[in-house]
């Protein structure tokens, strides 16, 4: 049966060619559209959740806020000043919490030679660089504890910073000077791609202990708690829990919100994540009515064909073939030429996705918008709209076809 179907596809073919490859073209264009729409809308989705990430992953970024409920006698409007000891309270006091960590921060000056820059710097401790995803290169280190307890002058360079500081040599062991004081610096960050920030990227960021910083300034309190679940599921209950450990330690209601200012970063996640699911949609849309319009283009080619071999579908139902054959046949003949040019459409756009994800991006726009993705849902979606649209403009031609009159089939001119 396959045989005959692709003897007489074959035959078909040879008799028009033109026909055939501007059927072949407009699935192979529709194909490109749709693949290329998905592909650059799956890298700006995954752009947007690697550059939030890159300023940190998994967790919760707590500041001191200001109370506007009154509690137990406390009137509102109190200031609520977050310390060390509140993360260490965390610690003990939530199971579900996997790491916490502290931040200090102020503007310095950071001198090395002749060079010399201004930047953030935080004091921090050596969970930071989990939380914030700041790892140091080769040959480097991230802070310790043993530097927390020493209160050692040391410090950790974002990449940025370490190149306007030493240009291409390597940084580590040297000494940088910050308000005269001098710094031996254990490591520099891994450069990442990060488009939410706090203070400036990380690439620009000077990084040491916390102890240092708070002997060096006096500081009493931090500037923010970094607390990371364990498991995101438990994101809102972990949530909860520090407004209440830290309520009754600051004396403020659990539900006043404005006691503790949050920057969630699961929520801001997942937020983006359906943003770019919803753009990611938009384009499929566009792209899969491009590949519609071209299946209607295969459809009324097979109603064109059903016309001109109306002698021969009556010649065929006159000797004997079922219906069945002849919806067969037409339907097969729709689907090859829907996958032909499916195949030629997915060919070039997998050649124009890899040619595009090789250039190099100059800056973060060129990362969100030159990033395309091809993945295994990408995949099945043409494949699948590929399949409909071939049955479709198989089905309808083929019905038409097996419902010929034979005696009238043969009179047909």
């Amino acid at each position: 049966m396959i045989k005959i179907l692709l003897q007489e596809f074959w035959g078909d073919l040879r008799s028009q060619k033109t026909r055939a490859i501007l059927t072949t073209f407009a699935v192979a264009w529709g194909t490109l559209a749709i693949v290329l729409m998905l592909a650059f809308g799956e890298g700006l989705k995954r752009g947007v959740v690697e550059g939030l990430r890159g300023a940190g992953e998994r967790m919760f970024m707590i500041y001191g806020g200001e109370t506007r409920l009154p509690y137990e006698g406390l009137p509102r409007g109190r200031p609520i000043r977050l310390t060390e000891d509140d993360a260490a309270l965390v610690r003990r006091s939530i199971p579900e919490v996997d790491l916490v960590a502290v931040s200090y921060g102020r503007s310095v000056t950071l001198e090395a030679g002749s060079n010399k820059t201004r930047t953030y710097m935080e004091g921090v401790s050596p969970e930071f660089a989990e939380v914030r995803n700041m790892f140091p290169t080769r040959g480097g280190r991230f802070l310790n504890a043993k530097d927390i307890a020493e209160r050692r002058r040391v410090v950790f360079l974002g990449d940025s910073i370490a190149v306007r500081l030493f240009g291409a040599e390597s940084p580590v062991g040297r000494t940088v000077y910050i308000h005269d004081v001098p710094f031996t610096v254990v490591g520099v960050m891994e450069s990442k791609f990060q488009t939410s920030m706090n203070n400036g990227p990380d690439s620009d960021r000077a990084i040491i202990p916390a102890s240092t910083f708070r002997t060096l300034y006096g500081n009493r309190y931090v500037n923010q708690l970094l607390v990371r679940p364990r498991d995101v599921l438990e994101a809102e209950r972990v949530k909860a829990r520090l407004y209440e450990v830290l309520g009754r330690r600051h004396k403020f209601d659990p539900n006043d919100e404005a006691a503790l200012s949050m920057w969630d970063f699961i929520e801001e996640e997942r937020i983006s994540r359906n943003i770019g699911l919803g753009i990611q949609i938009f384009l499929g849309i566009v792209g899969g009515l491009t590949l519609i319009v071209a299946g209607v283009g295969v459809a009324n080619i097979m109603y064109v064909v059903v016309r001109e071999r109306t002698r021969e579908i009556g010649i065929k139902l006159a000797i004997g073939a079922r219906r069945r054959h002849i919806i067969a046949q037409f339907v097969f003949e729709a689907l090859l030429l829907a996958m032909a040019g499916g195949v030629l459409g997915l060919a070039v756009a997998v050649a124009i996705v890899l040619a595009v994800d090789s250039l190099p991006a100059s800056n973060e726009a060129m990362v969100l918008l030159l990033n395309p993705k091809l993945s295994w849902p990408i995949g099945i979606t043409t494949v699948s709209i590929l399949t409909l649209i071939g049955l479709a403009a198989g089905v309808f031609p083929a019905r038409k076809a097996a419902a010929l009159d034979p005696v009238e089939s043969l009179r047909y001119e």
